[in-house]
Protein backbone atom coordinates (compact mmCIF):
# COMPACT_ATOMS: atom_id res chain seq x y z
CA UNK A 1 0.00 0.00 0.00
CA UNK A 2 1.06 3.44 -1.06
CA UNK A 3 1.48 5.59 1.93
CA UNK A 4 1.60 9.39 1.83
CA UNK A 5 3.71 11.06 5.15
CA UNK A 6 2.27 13.80 7.24
CA UNK A 7 4.26 15.86 8.94
CA UNK A 8 4.55 16.27 12.71
CA UNK A 9 4.98 19.58 14.13
CA UNK A 10 5.27 19.72 18.10
CA UNK A 11 4.31 23.60 19.57
CA UNK A 12 4.45 22.09 23.16
CA UNK A 13 7.51 24.96 23.89
CA UNK A 14 5.52 27.68 21.97
CA UNK A 15 1.77 27.19 22.05
CA UNK A 16 1.45 25.18 24.90
CA UNK A 17 3.80 27.32 27.11
CA UNK A 18 0.69 29.67 26.86
CA UNK A 19 -1.39 27.05 29.01
CA UNK A 20 -1.91 29.21 32.06
CA UNK A 21 0.79 29.39 34.31
CA UNK A 22 3.00 27.83 32.50
CA UNK A 23 6.61 29.07 31.62
CA UNK A 24 10.19 26.73 31.23
CA UNK A 25 13.41 27.48 31.79
CA UNK A 26 16.17 27.99 29.09
CA UNK A 27 17.19 24.45 30.28
CA UNK A 28 14.38 22.80 30.39
CA UNK A 29 13.10 23.90 27.25
CA UNK A 30 16.47 22.79 25.87
CA UNK A 31 15.69 19.13 27.18
CA UNK A 32 12.77 18.69 26.10
CA UNK A 33 13.37 19.99 22.65
CA UNK A 34 16.33 16.93 22.64
CA UNK A 35 13.45 14.93 23.55
CA UNK A 36 11.16 16.11 21.18
CA UNK A 37 13.89 15.80 18.40
CA UNK A 38 15.90 12.86 19.39
CA UNK A 39 13.63 10.41 21.09
CA UNK A 40 10.18 11.14 20.01
CA UNK A 41 11.45 11.73 16.29
CA UNK A 42 8.90 14.71 15.59
CA UNK A 43 9.28 16.40 12.15
CA UNK A 44 9.53 19.92 13.37
CA UNK A 45 9.54 21.93 16.47
CA UNK A 46 7.88 25.31 17.39
CA UNK A 47 9.95 26.84 20.40
CA UNK A 48 9.16 30.57 21.13
CA UNK A 49 7.75 33.90 20.39
CA UNK A 50 9.94 36.20 18.78
CA UNK A 51 10.41 39.50 21.13
CA UNK A 52 8.89 38.02 24.28
CA UNK A 53 11.74 38.26 26.57
CA UNK A 54 15.01 37.80 27.82
CA UNK A 55 14.91 34.15 29.24
CA UNK A 56 13.12 33.21 25.32
CA UNK A 57 16.01 34.36 23.83
CA UNK A 58 18.98 32.81 25.65
CA UNK A 59 16.32 29.24 25.30
CA UNK A 60 16.42 30.00 21.60
CA UNK A 61 19.82 30.16 21.90
CA UNK A 62 21.00 27.74 23.35
CA UNK A 63 18.34 25.30 21.35
CA UNK A 64 20.21 26.81 17.94
CA UNK A 65 23.46 25.84 19.36
CA UNK A 66 22.47 22.09 19.65
CA UNK A 67 20.54 22.37 16.48
CA UNK A 68 23.66 23.76 14.54
CA UNK A 69 25.79 20.71 16.31
CA UNK A 70 23.16 18.39 14.72
CA UNK A 71 22.12 19.79 12.07
CA UNK A 72 18.41 20.06 12.85
CA UNK A 73 18.07 24.00 12.19
CA UNK A 74 15.42 23.75 9.74
CA UNK A 75 13.59 21.60 12.07
CA UNK A 76 13.47 24.45 14.83
CA UNK A 77 10.62 27.26 14.15
CA UNK A 78 9.82 30.71 15.59
CA UNK A 79 6.88 32.37 15.94
CA UNK A 80 7.35 35.96 14.05
CA UNK A 81 5.23 39.10 13.59
CA UNK A 82 4.74 41.45 10.82
CA UNK A 83 6.41 44.06 12.48
CA UNK A 84 9.05 45.66 9.64
CA UNK A 85 11.71 43.25 10.56
CA UNK A 86 11.57 43.51 14.37
CA UNK A 87 11.75 39.98 14.92
CA UNK A 88 13.93 38.90 11.47
CA UNK A 89 16.60 40.66 13.91
CA UNK A 90 15.59 38.57 16.79
CA UNK A 91 15.75 35.61 14.84
CA UNK A 92 19.29 36.32 13.48
CA UNK A 93 20.56 37.10 17.03
CA UNK A 94 19.46 34.10 18.18
CA UNK A 95 20.37 31.67 15.15
CA UNK A 96 16.98 30.90 14.21
CA UNK A 97 16.39 29.83 10.40
CA UNK A 98 12.80 29.05 10.31
CA UNK A 99 10.16 31.63 11.16
CA UNK A 100 6.15 31.13 11.44
CA UNK A 101 5.00 34.85 10.40
CA UNK A 102 1.56 35.30 12.10
CA UNK A 103 -0.37 37.72 9.77
CA UNK A 104 -4.39 38.02 9.56
CA UNK A 105 -6.32 34.89 8.84
CA UNK A 106 -10.46 36.64 8.97
CA UNK A 107 -11.17 39.92 7.70
CA UNK A 108 -12.61 40.72 10.89
CA UNK A 109 -9.60 40.70 12.75
CA UNK A 110 -7.83 42.39 10.00
CA UNK A 111 -10.39 45.46 10.44
CA UNK A 112 -10.75 45.53 14.20
CA UNK A 113 -7.16 44.90 14.97
CA UNK A 114 -5.17 45.92 12.64
CA UNK A 115 -7.16 48.40 10.99
CA UNK A 116 -5.97 48.09 7.64
CA UNK A 117 -7.36 46.65 4.06
CA UNK A 118 -6.29 42.90 2.85
CA UNK A 119 -3.83 45.20 -0.02
CA UNK A 120 -2.10 46.81 2.76
CA UNK A 121 -1.61 43.68 5.08
CA UNK A 122 -0.46 41.54 1.93
CA UNK A 123 2.28 44.42 1.20
CA UNK A 124 3.26 44.55 4.71
CA UNK A 125 3.77 40.16 4.67
CA UNK A 126 5.62 40.33 1.45
CA UNK A 127 8.12 43.15 2.93
CA UNK A 128 8.62 40.60 5.54
CA UNK A 129 9.00 37.64 3.62
CA UNK A 130 11.46 39.39 1.26
CA UNK A 131 13.69 40.55 4.05
CA UNK A 132 13.79 37.58 5.89
CA UNK A 133 14.52 35.43 2.47
CA UNK A 134 17.33 37.83 1.96
CA UNK A 135 18.64 36.45 5.66
CA UNK A 136 18.64 33.47 4.72
CA UNK A 137 15.30 32.67 7.15
CA UNK A 138 12.93 30.28 5.58
CA UNK A 139 9.19 31.57 5.90
CA UNK A 140 6.34 29.73 6.88
CA UNK A 141 2.94 31.72 6.80
CA UNK A 142 -0.17 31.84 9.99
CA UNK A 143 -3.27 32.50 9.30
CA UNK A 144 -4.27 33.59 12.57
CA UNK A 145 -8.31 32.76 12.86
CA UNK A 146 -8.47 30.97 9.64
CA UNK A 147 -11.63 29.04 11.09
CA UNK A 148 -13.70 32.01 11.48
CA UNK A 149 -12.34 33.45 7.90
CA UNK A 150 -13.74 30.73 6.67
CA UNK A 151 -16.80 30.97 8.07
CA UNK A 152 -17.15 34.66 7.79
CA UNK A 153 -15.39 36.06 5.17
CA UNK A 154 -14.15 33.26 2.74
CA UNK A 155 -13.36 35.58 -0.07
CA UNK A 156 -10.82 37.88 2.17
CA UNK A 157 -8.93 34.07 2.64
CA UNK A 158 -9.19 32.80 -0.87
CA UNK A 159 -7.48 36.48 -1.90
CA UNK A 160 -4.93 35.79 0.82
CA UNK A 161 -4.04 32.54 0.21
CA UNK A 162 -3.66 33.72 -3.99
CA UNK A 163 -1.39 36.53 -2.89
CA UNK A 164 0.33 33.65 -1.23
CA UNK A 165 0.77 31.51 -3.42
CA UNK A 166 3.47 34.33 -5.21
CA UNK A 167 5.58 34.51 -2.41
CA UNK A 168 8.62 32.20 -1.89
CA UNK A 169 7.19 30.47 1.55
CA UNK A 170 7.17 26.73 2.37
CA UNK A 171 4.14 26.34 4.20
CA UNK A 172 0.58 27.75 5.17
CA UNK A 173 -0.29 27.21 8.40
CA UNK A 174 -4.21 26.97 9.30
CA UNK A 175 -4.93 27.20 12.93
CA UNK A 176 -8.61 26.94 14.60
CA UNK A 177 -7.31 30.03 16.97
CA UNK A 178 -10.60 29.74 18.68
CA UNK A 179 -11.38 25.72 18.26
CA UNK A 180 -14.62 26.60 17.15
CA UNK A 181 -14.61 24.03 14.19
CA UNK A 182 -16.71 20.62 14.15
CA UNK A 183 -15.21 17.75 12.21
CA UNK A 184 -17.12 17.99 9.52
CA UNK A 185 -16.87 21.96 8.72
CA UNK A 186 -13.07 21.22 9.40
CA UNK A 187 -13.21 18.87 6.45
CA UNK A 188 -15.06 20.83 4.85
CA UNK A 189 -12.97 24.06 4.49
CA UNK A 190 -10.09 22.12 4.32
CA UNK A 191 -11.11 20.02 1.42
CA UNK A 192 -11.65 23.08 -0.37
CA UNK A 193 -8.39 24.47 -0.30
CA UNK A 194 -6.77 21.80 -0.70
CA UNK A 195 -9.54 21.05 -4.14
CA UNK A 196 -8.04 25.18 -4.80
CA UNK A 197 -4.46 24.67 -4.44
CA UNK A 198 -3.35 22.06 -5.21
CA UNK A 199 0.13 22.13 -4.57
CA UNK A 200 0.32 24.67 -1.62
CA UNK A 201 1.80 22.89 1.61
CA UNK A 202 -1.30 22.92 4.34
CA UNK A 203 -0.56 22.53 7.99
CA UNK A 204 -3.79 22.11 10.81
CA UNK A 205 -3.57 23.65 13.86
CA UNK A 206 -6.53 22.74 16.29
CA UNK A 207 -7.82 23.81 19.49
CA UNK A 208 -9.41 21.69 22.08
CA UNK A 209 -12.20 24.35 23.12
CA UNK A 210 -15.12 21.78 22.41
CA UNK A 211 -13.14 18.62 22.85
CA UNK A 212 -12.82 17.96 19.46
CA UNK A 213 -9.24 18.88 18.78
CA UNK A 214 -8.42 15.09 17.78
CA UNK A 215 -11.43 14.83 15.72
CA UNK A 216 -10.56 17.81 13.96
CA UNK A 217 -7.07 17.09 13.17
CA UNK A 218 -8.12 13.36 11.45
CA UNK A 219 -10.80 15.23 9.66
CA UNK A 220 -7.75 17.08 7.98
CA UNK A 221 -5.89 14.54 7.10
CA UNK A 222 -8.71 12.72 5.05
CA UNK A 223 -8.89 16.44 3.73
CA UNK A 224 -5.52 16.23 2.67
CA UNK A 225 -3.65 18.56 4.80
CA UNK A 226 0.57 17.70 4.51
CA UNK A 227 1.15 18.46 8.57
CA UNK A 228 -0.42 18.57 12.26
CA UNK A 229 0.14 20.58 14.76
CA UNK A 230 -0.09 18.80 18.02
CA UNK A 231 1.14 19.18 21.96
CA UNK A 232 2.09 17.20 24.47
CA UNK A 233 -0.55 16.49 26.94
CA UNK A 234 -2.97 18.43 24.88
CA UNK A 235 -1.14 21.93 26.95
CA UNK A 236 -2.38 24.98 25.30
CA UNK A 237 -4.24 28.26 25.83
CA UNK A 238 -7.73 27.92 26.88
CA UNK A 239 -8.71 24.34 26.74
CA UNK A 240 -5.29 23.11 25.14
CA UNK A 241 -4.58 22.15 21.68
CA UNK A 242 -4.79 18.91 19.91
CA UNK A 243 -2.60 16.22 22.38
CA UNK A 244 -0.28 14.14 20.49
CA UNK A 245 -0.11 10.83 21.67
CA UNK A 246 -3.65 10.82 21.11
CA UNK A 247 -3.38 11.55 17.33
CA UNK A 248 -0.63 9.47 16.89
CA UNK A 249 -2.29 6.90 18.42
CA UNK A 250 -5.19 7.22 16.22
CA UNK A 251 -3.71 7.56 13.02
CA UNK A 252 -1.67 4.68 13.40
CA UNK A 253 -4.48 2.34 14.40
CA UNK A 254 -7.32 3.54 11.59
CA UNK A 255 -5.38 5.19 9.02
CA UNK A 256 -3.55 2.66 7.05
CA UNK A 257 -2.52 5.26 4.60
CA UNK A 258 -0.64 7.17 6.32
CA UNK A 259 3.17 7.20 7.56
CA UNK A 260 4.38 9.56 10.41
CA UNK A 261 7.78 9.38 11.73
CA UNK A 262 6.55 9.96 15.52
CA UNK A 263 8.04 6.67 17.88
CA UNK A 264 5.04 5.49 19.67
CA UNK A 265 7.03 3.83 22.48
CA UNK A 266 8.52 7.32 23.99
CA UNK A 267 5.54 8.95 24.48
CA UNK A 268 5.20 8.08 27.60
CA UNK A 269 7.92 9.08 28.85
CA UNK A 270 8.46 12.41 27.37
CA UNK A 271 4.93 13.08 28.29
CA UNK A 272 6.01 12.31 32.05
CA UNK A 273 8.64 14.68 31.97
CA UNK A 274 6.87 17.11 30.52
CA UNK A 275 4.39 17.14 33.42
CA UNK A 276 6.86 17.50 35.68
CA UNK A 277 8.78 20.27 33.94
CA UNK A 278 5.25 22.01 33.44
CA UNK A 279 3.83 21.44 36.90
CA UNK A 280 0.71 20.62 34.30
CA UNK A 281 -0.48 17.73 35.71
CA UNK A 282 -1.81 15.17 33.69
CA UNK A 283 -5.57 14.11 34.14
CA UNK A 284 -5.66 10.30 35.47
CA UNK A 285 -8.06 9.27 32.52
CA UNK A 286 -6.25 11.37 30.05
CA UNK A 287 -5.61 8.58 26.97
CA UNK A 288 -2.54 7.09 26.17
CA UNK A 289 -0.48 8.88 28.98
CA UNK A 290 -2.93 9.40 31.75
CA UNK A 291 -2.15 6.80 34.97
CA UNK A 292 -5.30 4.92 34.83
CA UNK A 293 -6.00 4.66 30.85
CA UNK A 294 -4.42 1.19 31.37
CA UNK A 295 -5.51 0.06 35.03
CA UNK A 296 -8.43 -2.30 35.03
CA UNK A 297 -10.41 -2.24 37.86
CA UNK A 298 -13.78 -4.32 37.77
CA UNK A 299 -13.12 -7.73 38.68
CA UNK A 300 -15.09 -9.16 35.96
CA UNK A 301 -12.76 -7.30 33.36
CA UNK A 302 -9.33 -9.11 35.03
CA UNK A 303 -11.26 -12.41 34.68
CA UNK A 304 -11.78 -11.76 30.71
CA UNK A 305 -8.06 -10.84 30.43
CA UNK A 306 -7.34 -14.30 31.60
CA UNK A 307 -9.51 -15.43 29.43
CA UNK A 308 -8.77 -14.74 26.12
CA UNK A 309 -8.00 -11.12 26.64
CA UNK A 310 -11.62 -10.30 26.24
CA UNK A 311 -10.89 -7.04 27.73
CA UNK A 312 -8.16 -6.16 25.50
CA UNK A 313 -8.39 -3.28 22.47
CA UNK A 314 -5.51 -2.26 20.18
CA UNK A 315 -4.61 0.39 22.61
CA UNK A 316 -1.50 -2.25 24.40
CA UNK A 317 0.36 -0.41 26.88
CA UNK A 318 3.50 -1.91 25.83
CA UNK A 319 3.25 0.07 22.66
CA UNK A 320 3.86 3.55 24.60
CA UNK A 321 6.73 1.92 27.21
CA UNK A 322 3.48 1.01 29.96
CA UNK A 323 2.38 -1.72 31.33
CA UNK A 324 -1.59 -3.19 32.00
CA UNK A 325 -2.11 -2.71 35.69
CA UNK A 326 -4.94 -4.40 38.30
CA UNK A 327 -6.62 -1.91 40.65
CA UNK A 328 -7.33 -3.51 43.78
CA UNK A 329 -10.91 -2.15 45.65
CA UNK A 330 -13.87 -3.08 46.58
CA UNK A 331 -14.58 -4.12 42.59
CA UNK A 332 -11.35 -5.46 42.12
CA UNK A 333 -12.43 -9.12 43.40
CA UNK A 334 -10.15 -12.50 43.16
CA UNK A 335 -8.79 -12.26 39.72
CA UNK A 336 -7.11 -8.60 40.17
CA UNK A 337 -5.74 -9.30 43.00
CA UNK A 338 -4.62 -13.09 41.13
CA UNK A 339 -2.89 -10.57 38.66
CA UNK A 340 -0.94 -8.76 40.85
CA UNK A 341 -0.03 -11.64 42.95
CA UNK A 342 1.60 -12.56 39.22
CA UNK A 343 3.18 -9.33 39.21
CA UNK A 344 4.77 -9.93 42.30
CA UNK A 345 5.70 -13.53 42.12
CA UNK A 346 3.73 -15.17 44.49
CA UNK A 347 1.14 -17.73 45.07
CA UNK A 348 -1.58 -18.05 47.79
CA UNK A 349 -4.23 -21.08 48.30
CA UNK A 350 -7.87 -19.73 47.36
CA UNK A 351 -8.74 -19.73 50.72
CA UNK A 352 -5.73 -17.40 51.47
CA UNK A 353 -6.87 -15.28 48.36
CA UNK A 354 -10.74 -15.39 49.49
CA UNK A 355 -9.42 -13.47 52.74
CA UNK A 356 -7.26 -10.87 51.18
CA UNK A 357 -9.75 -10.71 48.92
CA UNK A 358 -12.37 -9.59 52.04
CA UNK A 359 -9.45 -7.25 53.66
CA UNK A 360 -9.37 -5.49 50.23
CA UNK A 361 -13.04 -4.79 49.87
CA UNK A 362 -13.09 -3.53 53.24
CA UNK A 363 -10.32 -0.90 52.64
CA UNK A 364 -12.08 -0.30 49.67
CA UNK A 365 -15.24 0.59 51.43
CA UNK A 366 -13.39 3.09 53.82
CA UNK A 367 -12.67 4.80 50.38
CA UNK A 368 -8.89 3.97 50.96
CA UNK A 369 -6.20 3.76 47.43
CA UNK A 370 -4.59 0.14 47.82
CA UNK A 371 -1.68 -0.34 45.56
CA UNK A 372 0.17 -3.91 44.64
CA UNK A 373 2.75 -2.20 46.58
CA UNK A 374 0.39 -2.41 49.72
CA UNK A 375 -0.17 -6.18 48.39
CA UNK A 376 2.73 -8.24 50.82
CA UNK A 377 1.52 -6.02 53.87
CA UNK A 378 -1.75 -6.99 53.53
CA UNK A 379 -0.89 -10.74 52.93
CA UNK A 380 1.57 -10.59 55.78
CA UNK A 381 -1.36 -9.21 57.95
CA UNK A 382 -3.79 -11.24 57.25
CA UNK A 383 -2.10 -14.49 57.11
CA UNK A 384 -0.60 -13.56 60.77
CA UNK A 385 -2.77 -16.11 62.49
CA UNK A 386 -1.57 -17.46 64.61
CA UNK A 387 -2.94 -20.13 66.76
CA UNK A 388 -4.06 -19.11 70.62
CA UNK A 389 -1.27 -20.93 73.13
CA UNK A 390 -4.33 -21.69 75.66
CA UNK A 391 -7.30 -21.65 73.23
CA UNK A 392 -8.79 -18.52 75.30
CA UNK A 393 -10.20 -16.26 72.72
CA UNK A 394 -8.93 -12.24 73.98
CA UNK A 395 -10.41 -9.29 71.70
CA UNK A 396 -10.25 -5.83 72.23
CA UNK A 397 -13.77 -5.28 72.39
CA UNK A 398 -13.84 -1.51 72.26
CA UNK A 399 -12.19 1.66 73.40
CA UNK A 400 -12.32 5.27 73.41
CA UNK A 401 -8.93 7.21 72.68
CA UNK A 402 -8.84 11.28 73.49
CA UNK A 403 -6.51 14.10 73.23
CA UNK A 404 -7.02 17.09 74.39
CA UNK A 405 -4.93 20.19 74.07
CA UNK A 406 -3.93 21.01 78.18
CA UNK A 407 -4.66 17.51 79.22
CA UNK A 408 -2.96 14.35 78.88
CA UNK A 409 -3.83 11.85 76.36
CA UNK A 410 -6.64 9.18 77.94
CA UNK A 411 -7.65 5.71 77.25
CA UNK A 412 -10.90 3.32 77.91
CA UNK A 413 -10.37 0.34 76.96
CA UNK A 414 -12.79 -2.78 77.34
CA UNK A 415 -11.29 -6.15 76.80
CA UNK A 416 -13.32 -9.21 76.16
CA UNK A 417 -11.38 -12.56 77.86
CA UNK A 418 -13.56 -15.55 77.15
CA UNK A 419 -16.65 -14.56 78.58
CA UNK A 420 -15.53 -12.09 80.89
CA UNK A 421 -15.13 -8.05 79.69
CA UNK A 422 -12.91 -6.01 81.53
CA UNK A 423 -12.60 -2.75 81.56
CA UNK A 424 -10.35 -0.05 82.61
CA UNK A 425 -8.92 3.90 82.04
CA UNK A 426 -5.60 5.31 81.97
CA UNK A 427 -3.85 8.53 81.07
CA UNK A 428 -0.31 8.28 79.07
CA UNK A 429 2.23 10.27 77.46
CA UNK A 430 0.19 9.38 74.00
CA UNK A 431 -3.06 8.05 73.05
CA UNK A 432 -0.98 4.76 72.58
CA UNK A 433 0.82 4.80 75.55
CA UNK A 434 -2.74 5.60 77.28
CA UNK A 435 -4.11 2.45 75.65
CA UNK A 436 -1.26 0.32 76.65
CA UNK A 437 -1.54 2.01 80.62
CA UNK A 438 -5.28 0.91 80.58
CA UNK A 439 -4.43 -2.70 78.65
CA UNK A 440 -1.98 -2.89 81.61
CA UNK A 441 -4.36 -2.15 84.19
CA UNK A 442 -6.59 -5.07 83.05
CA UNK A 443 -3.60 -7.50 83.15
CA UNK A 444 -2.75 -6.20 87.05
CA UNK A 445 -6.62 -7.24 87.82
CA UNK A 446 -6.10 -10.33 86.50
CA UNK A 447 -2.72 -10.59 88.21
CA UNK A 448 -1.13 -11.34 84.89
CA UNK A 449 1.84 -9.42 83.77
CA UNK A 450 1.70 -7.43 80.52
CA UNK A 451 4.69 -8.14 78.25
CA UNK A 452 7.18 -5.21 77.76
CA UNK A 453 7.03 -3.66 74.61
CA UNK A 454 11.04 -3.01 73.86
CA UNK A 455 10.85 -1.57 69.73
CA UNK A 456 8.16 -0.12 67.98
CA UNK A 457 8.57 0.56 64.50
CA UNK A 458 5.97 2.18 61.84
CA UNK A 459 6.65 1.67 57.80
CA UNK A 460 4.32 2.69 54.49
CA UNK A 461 4.57 0.46 52.00
CA UNK A 462 7.10 1.39 49.37
CA UNK A 463 5.11 3.42 46.88
CA UNK A 464 2.15 3.53 48.64
CA UNK A 465 -0.18 6.37 49.85
CA UNK A 466 0.08 6.63 53.99
CA UNK A 467 -3.55 7.24 53.70
CA UNK A 468 -4.16 4.00 52.38
CA UNK A 469 -2.32 1.63 54.98
CA UNK A 470 0.77 1.57 57.27
CA UNK A 471 1.97 -1.37 59.25
CA UNK A 472 3.03 -1.03 62.75
CA UNK A 473 5.93 -3.71 64.00
CA UNK A 474 6.06 -4.02 67.28
CA UNK A 475 8.46 -6.17 69.13
CA UNK A 476 7.83 -7.29 72.85
CA UNK A 477 9.30 -9.65 75.70
CA UNK A 478 8.21 -12.02 78.35
CA UNK A 479 10.67 -13.34 80.45
CA UNK A 480 11.08 -16.48 78.40
CA UNK A 481 10.97 -15.13 74.95
CA UNK A 482 11.47 -12.18 72.54
CA UNK A 483 8.55 -11.80 69.56
CA UNK A 484 7.47 -9.52 67.01
CA UNK A 485 3.47 -8.85 65.68
CA UNK A 486 2.33 -6.59 63.19
CA UNK A 487 -0.74 -4.59 62.53
CA UNK A 488 -2.08 -2.99 59.61
CA UNK A 489 -4.34 -0.16 59.02
CA UNK A 490 -5.14 3.62 57.14
CA UNK A 491 -4.27 4.35 60.73
CA UNK A 492 -1.00 4.47 62.55
CA UNK A 493 -2.90 4.26 66.13
CA UNK A 494 -5.26 1.56 65.05
CA UNK A 495 -2.73 -0.41 63.42
CA UNK A 496 -0.40 -0.33 66.44
CA UNK A 497 -4.00 -1.79 68.70
CA UNK A 498 -3.81 -4.58 66.06
CA UNK A 499 -0.31 -5.55 66.25
CA UNK A 500 -1.44 -5.03 70.16
CA UNK A 501 -4.61 -7.81 69.94
CA UNK A 502 -2.29 -10.32 68.05
CA UNK A 503 -0.06 -10.08 71.23
CA UNK A 504 -2.58 -10.87 73.74
CA UNK A 505 -3.29 -14.20 71.56
CA UNK A 506 0.07 -15.63 71.16
CA UNK A 507 1.17 -14.89 74.72
CA UNK A 508 -0.32 -17.12 77.57
CA UNK A 509 -3.27 -15.42 79.63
Amino acid sequence: MNQRSIEIMDTTLRDGEQTSGISFSASEKLTIARLLIEELEVDRIEIASARVSKGEFEAVQQIMEWAVQNQYTDRIEILTFVDGGKSIQWMLDTGAKVQNLLTKGSLNHLTYQLKKTPEQHFSDIANVIALAQKENIATNVYLEDWSNGMRNSPEYVYQFLDFLATQPIKRVLLPDTLGVLIPSEAYMHLSALRAKYPTMHFDFHAHNDYDLGVANALEGIKAGVNGLHLTMNGMGERAGNAPLASVVAVINDFMPDVHINVKESALYKVSKLVETFSGFKIPANKPVVGDNVFTQTAGIHADGDNKHNLYFNDLMPERFGRKRKYALGKTSGKANIEKNLQELGLKLSPEDIKKVTQKIIKLGDKKEVVTQDDLPYIISDVLDTKAYSNGIGIKIKSYALNHAKGLKPSATVAIKIGDEVIEQHAQGDGQYDAFVNALRKVYQQKNKTLPSLIDYAVRIPPGSNSDALCETVITWKTDTKEFTTRGLDSDQTVSAIKATEKMLNITEF
